[in-house]
């Protein structure tokens, strides 16, 4: 609970609504901490995972049904804990195995998943950097930055991924690593934005960082500082009453 600053003292009726108002943001201000650094989950969170996967998989002529994402999905996550292989190959192989699609289709749907459909509210990313760093932590490869972050049509402060630190999601190694990139240290300064409260959240809450959960098509919900239904209520919810 937000503390309350008390005060005895007359108010002209006329200026009632200006002191209620001074009030309502003293009790916000108190309460919410303002980020330094906002970190994103990128596939699932700011791209459209599913759509994307089901595009490409209608491309080739092998249509993808939801059983069969949930399949690659819990491959790739097996794939991730095993020893390390890049995002590219992971995804590959987890096309081969679930839908036995042959390596070189593999491979080009695999290498190009960075041009997947972004969410209509990814845009605000670029407004919320006005008011802290926003950087993505994102199990997969260089090129997948390069790839969303020219769907973007802006660069982000920072893009972390399993490519570059040596580490999937969850490991809290991915955090750390972000944490000497950025030179911040852990704590509610630091909001973590992500629609999976399995590989993100979770540990991000043990980490004592500001956790927000965005609803997506594709999530998995669980506990969170914050839940949202888009991104551009995150602006509102840092900045405060408008």
């Amino acid at each position: 609970m937000a503390p309350e600053w008390e005060a005895t003292f007359w108010v002209p009726p006329h200026d009632r609504r200006i002191w209620s108002r001074i009030h309502l943001l003293v009790a916000y201000n108190l309460s919410t901490m303002r980020p330094k650094l906002i970190t994103f989950d990128i596939f699932g969170t700011v791209l459209d995972w599913k759509k994307g996967m089901s595009i490409s998989c209608d491309a080739v002529g092998r249509p993808l049904n939801s059983e069969e994402f949930e399949q690659i999905l819990e491959v790739q996550g097996e794939m991730e804990a095993d020893h390390f292989l890049t995002y590219s190959e992971i995804t590959s192989k987890s096309l081969m195995r679930v839908l036995n699609m042959e390596e070189s289709i593999a491979d080009e749907i695999s290498n190009n998943i960075g041009y997947w459909p972004l969410f209509s509210d990814a845009s605000v990313i670029k407004e919320l950097m006005e008011i802290a760093p926003c950087a993505a932590m994102t199990n997969s490869d260089v090129i997948h930055g390069m790839q969303v972050q020219e769907s973007l049509g802006f660069q982000l402060s920072d893009w972390l991924c399993a490519e570059d630190s040596g580490f999937y999601k969850p490991d809290p190694k991915v955090w750390e690593t972000m944490a000497v990139r950025q030179g911040i240290e852990f704590g509610p300064h630091w909001w973590h934005v992500s629609a999976y409260a399995d590989f993100d959240l979770s540990v991000a809450n043990g980490l004592g960082l500001t956790t927000v959960f965005v609803r997506r098509p594709h999530s998995r919900p669980g506990t969170a500082t914050y839940e949202i239904e888009s991104l551009l209520e995150l602006q509102n919810l840092i900045m405060g009453p408008g």
